[in-house]
């Protein structure tokens, strides 16, 4: 399977007969059915291909729901996966699921949320991309030109803790309601870690939250590339016990989420990236309206969240994308 171009670099489960019908048996959806037309080169995706993949990448039939969402979510021309692919950023589909199916299927959203040691996270996003290399053709090298890569391109699916937050969901946040289960693709890179170990008060926090958002992707980008902030238990309780809710928070990092102009500007400081003359004695905001998305997820223990930068946003990249996961 190796050779035959179809691997991610990691070991494959063959995908035998038997294994696809079982792992068709995780939907009510029919094989036939096309969920996508996939990126790069636009075939016709169906679910049985889908399942083909997904068991490829180790996933248990009661994951396949979210494989299919997640894929119908990356392949809208909002989310603009062709474009994911073609840039040399190294971005790929961050897949953040909220709902009663998290839970159900044993994902991860406490204890390295982000890292190894979940099977649920670790095949639903490596499956994902194991379809768009397989039946769409993304794989690096072709389409797909990335400078570096990151862990994004390999598979990158958690979900947000919601039992242990005192916020709205991110699902809730974009028009679902706390019942239903859903998958929202944001184009990121890997995570960054911010450490702050001393903030006791919710306005010490929020200040040093946004000092880290401020140098997302480059201290010098501004409106163009949105941002996913996941906060740690620890983190969160500092607004919880100050009894912050979900708007609160967001109003108060906007007000420090804004950049001088004249600071960034090409030139500035002796380094010759930056912004144009004609935007000087301006004050920008880091993101566009509703450019910065926040979860909540990680261990009971540690003073850290983690700060994921995303790729061009709005209508020249690609937009944060949510789907309902229907079995």
């Amino acid at each position: 399977m190796y050779d035959r171009g179809w691997s991610d670099g990691l070991p494959l489960v063959p995908p035998t007969r038997e294994r696809v019908l079982r792992m068709l048996e995780g939907t009510s959806r029919s094989g036939d059915e096309v969920v996508a037309l996939m990126p790069p080169n636009l075939v016709d995706c169906t679910v049985e291909k889908v399942a083909v993949n997904s068991v490829m990448a180790g996933c248990l039939p009661e994951y396949l729901p979210v494989v299919l969402a997640s894929l119908e979510a990356i392949c809208t021309d909002d989310f603009n996966m062709h474009g994911v692919l073609a840039t040399t950023m190294g971005v790929g589909p961050v897949l953040v699921v909220n709902g009663p199916i998290a839970t159900r299927i044993g994902m991860n959203s406490g204890v390295n949320v982000l890292g190894h040691g979940n099977r649920a996270n670790a095949t639903i996003g490596r499956a994902v991309q194991l379809v768009v290399r397989n039946v769409g053709g993304g794989a690096p090298g072709g389409v797909d030109r990335a400078t570096h890569g990151s862990m994004s391109k390999l598979g990158f699916c958690f979900a947000e803790d919601e039992a242990g937050s005192p916020w709205t969901t991110l699902a809730e946040d974009r028009g679902f309601d706390r019942s239903q289960d859903v998958v929202t693709a944001f184009c990121g890179e890997g995570p960054r870690i911010l450490v702050d170990q001393k903030s006791r008060s919710a306005e010490s926090l929020v200040r040093m939250l946004a000092e880290g958002l401020l140098a997302s992707v480059s201290p010098r980008t501004v409106m163009g590339m949105d941002g996913l902030l996941v906060l740690s238990p620890e983190h969160m309780a500092r607004f919880g016990d100050a009894g912050w809710d979900r708007p609160r928070f967001m109003e108060e990092i906007g007000k420090l989420l804004v950049v001088e102009t004249d600071g960034i500007l090409a030139g500035a400081g002796g380094i010759e990236e930056g912004l144009p003359e004609g935007l000087s004695g301006l004050t920008l905001p880091k993101f566009r309206p509703g450019g910065l998305l926040v979860v909540h997820a990680g261990g009971p223990a540690g003073l850290f969240s983690a700060i994921i930068g995303g790729w061009l946003n709005g209508p020249m990249g690609s937009e944060p994308t949510s789907r309902e996961i229907i079995r």
